[in-house]
């Protein structure tokens, strides 16, 4: 049957194949036409095209799969075949060259590979080539009984791989054909695929793993030998393909191959020149899993795929053959190859254990096999191991040990007549596999024990604290009891049979335990510190604050004195509290220091943040000092206030602030800050007269170490020209305001005024004299002046400056007018409405109501008018 792979969609692709291949018949192919005659091959002919010539399989089933045709497929890309190494050991020279020519190897240089396989008959090493490499090597049929299939040493071109990839098919070892003393032929077959292969395929099945025969180990003991003593050092990559791999993981599986490995390596005896040459430099030794071929044929599938991937430019570096040696060229691996098999042939010396040794092997693995799968479906053990699975088993350890020993028993009865080494060897590897596989279910109840374990210690621990007890007598009471518990656990799940150590899972419950107890240590230790924290944060920050605010010479003194005082009892109170956790010495004192550093971090931190506004509580101060007095009254600038003397005290006071606020000082050592600032900022003028250097250019204190400073020089002298430009205005006012009060209080004219008035006037003075109309006149307008001056109160409003006082007085003028003509009047409405009878006398009273503003009385009026 000629199977056709049709593309999606692609009818033109599927016409062209059936046209290429034309009608085939399944059934006929395979039909025989005389009692002695069958169709070996089937030959694709097309024009302009090479014929190609593929064989039939020997399988006996017409309706199997014989080979892929795909699009774009070539002569290169069909898989060709030739009998290299017949069973008689015989050299096909005429068929390898034949086969060089149809694959064209002369041409690819070094840019080929060799690849080949071995293991033991009937273990499947055929049909993994095909589905492998795409070859059409002839597989066994397990319906006719297991046989010998592959006769001497065949090769084949693997389709689809490149670079051009050979691939050998050896024949089995240990099979019945050759009998049990015609064995050189394996040993000879394997050699000769060690010395001219770049990649060997250790065909074994998964439960051969640690048998000496079936591993094939003796076998390449020799061959390690006799290849160091024949030829020159190659690069191999030995592949353990594992077959049928069982639930056993890959990560148990690999460690003892590799192991077997090295150590036959290591009993090989070497020349001198290579003795203490690492397999490394001869062998790079991987292992690779196979499921069942017949069990799970899809997933066997899909991993020989990506199998094949690897084999992909296995000889660039980094491939599975990148760093092979020794390699020949492609147009002498015709005549190479001959001349290894011919020197493989003259070798006599080369051993295997003996077959009956094999043999006994072979059967008690194989009723081994059969008991540890007896086992395994066991439905007892089925059941416990579901059951593990969710909960805790009581009675664990007896059950299975019951079920090991009765498994072990059938074991004996079975194998006794066979050797008896062997016999106990495998017995011991039945029930280590036995005890390998209950394991998980064992390790599952420890892990069940475990977890109650140490819920329940979780739950007293945390009852024994609510009930207020001490936490390390609390802690160690429930740990002590919790492991107690446990270790009866233990014995209930031990298995006779296993002598297994619990103390890995009894350390481990420890670890959670001890890290359950730090864990709640931390949280109540971190709770208890965060109170105490708390406390010395309200109890800090708002004191330094004040004292801050208020900065002097004492100030830092006082936060001193109040540091370590709220330190003192808070560090008594955790002190007691940490008593009860029973930690050692030096954690007591790192905790203890801790809450000391956290003190005075409260304290510097509050420092920091009072040095970031600075400049805003320098400007307080200096107008809280200049605009009150000593006793906190507002200043009135009437004119005798020394405004300068006032002004260098409440710079001085801010001066004195900020040298406070410029470094932190919770030490007693002295320093020069506030001398520094006084000489550069305030006596500024004698300083440059003294020196040409200036104290504020730089960036550090003396004496004061970096992280104590809060503000640097540079900063102090920016902030103190920032200072002094803002409250340079408060002072200007203060001066104009004094010098409008002078001005105010001074209304008289300068005294060469009044004589010159006094001179130049004496005339006019004399007829205002002479004449008292005049003078009545004068005196009413005076009055009326005097009115006027109290109503307006001209004085103060010049007081601010003459255009102000000029433009407040211009619009207040006529209203004022107006009022006093209209209290005018209403006197003398009052005056005749009284009668000539009533006249007492009204006392004199000046222009003034009784809001303080200008009120003409009655008195003055009638005086006036007489």
């Amino acid at each position: 049957m000629v199977h056709l792979e049709k593309d999606k969609d692609d009818e033109s692709l599927r016409k062209w194949k059936e046209q290429l291949l034309g009608n085939v018949d399944a059934d006929a192919v395979n039909e025989t036409k005389e009692p002695d005659v069958k169709i070996l091959s089937l030959t694709i002919t097309s024009s302009g095209r090479p014929d190609i010539v593929l064989p039939i399989p020997e399988s006996g089933n017409p309706k199997g799969l014989w080979f892929t045709l795909k699009e774009d497929i070539s002569i290169g890309d069909a898989s060709c075949a030739t009998h290299l190494i017949d069973g008689d050991g015989t050299f096909n020279t005429a068929g390898l060259e034949n086969f060089m020519k149809e694959v064209k190897l002369a041409e690819c240089g070094l840019s080929y590979a060799v690849v080949s396989i071995m293991g033991p008959q009937s273990s499947g090493k055929s049909t993994l080539l095909n589905h492998l490499f795409h070859t059409n090597f002839r597989e066994m049929d397990a319906f006719k009984g297991r046989s010998q299939t592959t006769k001497g040493i065949w090769m084949a071109r693997c389709v689809g791989i490149e670079p051009c990839t050979l691939v050998m098919d050896l024949e089995g070892t240990d099979g019945r054909e050759r009998g049990e003393d015609d064995t050189a032929f394996e040993k000879q077959s394997a050699l000769f695929a060690l010395a001219v292969s770049d990649i060997v395929l250790i065909n074994m099945w998964c439960h051969d793993i640690g048998r000496e025969q079936a591993a094939n180990k003796p076998l390449l003991k020799t061959v390690f030998q006799v290849m160091m003593r024949l030829f020159s050092p190659r690069k191999t990559t030995l592949i353990f393909v594992i077959r049928d791999k069982t639930r056993t993981p890959m990560e148990h599986l690999e460690p003892v191959l590799r192991d077997d490995i090295q150590k036959i390596w290591d009993a090989v005896p070497k020349p001198e020149a290579l003795k203490e040459t690492p397999l490394s430099d001869f062998f790079n030794v991987e292992v690779v899993a196979l499921s069942s071929y017949e069990e799970k044929e899809e997933q066997f599938k899909e991993q020989v795929a990506n199998l094949r991937q690897r084999f992909h430019h296995s000889i660039k570096p980094g491939g599975l053959a990148g760093d092979r040696r020794a390699v020949v060229p492609a147009s002498g691996f015709a005549f190479s190859a001959q001349q290894i098999w011919k020197i493989i042939k003259e070798n006599k010396d080369l051993d295997l254990p003996a077959h009956k040794v094999m043999v006994a092997t072979v059967r008690c693995e194989e009723i081994a096999n059969e008991k540890f799968s007896s086992f395994v479906s066991n439905e007892e053990w089925r059941k416990l191991e579901e059951t593990v699975q969710s909960s805790l088993v009581p009675g664990f350890g007896q059950k299975i040990s019951s079920l090991l020993g009765t498994c072990l028993s059938e074991y004996d009865t079975e194998a006794t007549y066979f050797d008896e080494g062997v016999r106990t060897s495998k017995r011991k590897q039945l029930e280590e596999k036995l005890l390998q596989h209950v394991q998980p279910a064992y390790q599952s109840v420890l892990g069940h024990l475990r977890s109650e374990t140490l819920e329940r210690f979780k739950q007293s621990l945390t009852d024994a604290l609510s009930k207020g007890k001490g936490f390390a007598s609390a802690a160690h009471e429930c740990t002590d009891y919790s492991i107690l518990q446990f270790n009866k656990g233990c014995l209930d799940a031990s298995i006779a049979q296993a002598n297994w150590d619990t103390s890995k899972m009894r350390d481990k419950l420890h670890r959670d335990i001890d890290a359950h107890i730090v864990a709640v240590r931390t949280v109540k230790l971190s709770e208890l510190i965060g109170l105490y924290e708390k406390k010395l944060n309200a109890s800090l920050s708002a004191s330094v604050e004040a004292l801050l605010d208020e900065a002097g010479d004492d100030t830092w003194p006082a936060i001193r004195k109040l540091l370590r005082r709220e330190t003192e009892a808070a560090i008594s109170g955790f002190s007691a509290s940490l008593s009860a956790y029973d930690m050692d010495e030096v954690t007591n004192e790192k905790m203890i220091s801790g809450v000391k550093d956290y003190a005075i971090g409260v304290v510097e931190g509050k420092a920091r943040e009072e040095a970031g506004r600075v400049l805003i509580r320098m400007k307080d101060r200096f107008s809280t000092i200049f605009s009150h007095d000593s006793d906190s009254m507002p200043r009135v600038w009437t004119g005798k206030e020394d405004i300068r003397a006032i002004t260098k005290t409440a710079r001085s006071s801010s001066l004195k602030l900020l040298s406070v606020m410029a470094a932190i000082r919770l030490d007693d050592h002295a320093d020069n800050i506030e001398k520094t600032l006084s000489l550069a900022l305030v006596e500024s003028g004698a300083v440059k007269s003294t020196t040409s250097a200036d104290p504020l250019a730089s960036s550090t204190w003396d004496e004061v170490p970096p992280e104590k400073t809060l503000i640097n020089p540079v900063q102090c002298k920016s902030l103190w020209r920032q200072f002094r430009a803002e409250t340079e205005y408060t002072v200007t006012q203060a001066i104009s305001a004094q010098e409008a009060s002078k001005r105010s209080n001074n209304w008289l004219p300068p005294p060469w005024a009044i004589l010159a008035l006094v001179v130049l006037g004496f005339n006019e003075f004399m007829t205002l004299l002479r004449n008292p109309l005049y003078l009545g006149v004068i005196f009413v307008g005076f009055l009326l002046t005097k009115a006027l001056w109290v109503q307006l109160d001209i004085s103060n409003q010049f007081r601010h400056g003459a255009l102000s006082g000029i433009l407040s007085i211009s619009t207040n003028f006529l209203p004022t007018v107006m009022n006093l003509l209209r209290k005018l009047a209403e006197e003398g409405q009052k005056a005749t409405n009284s009668g000539p009878q009533q006249n007492p006398p009204l006392p004199s009273k000046s222009f003034k109501d009784k809001d303080d503003h200008g009120d003409l009385s009655p008195s003055s009026s009638s005086t006036t008018t007489s």
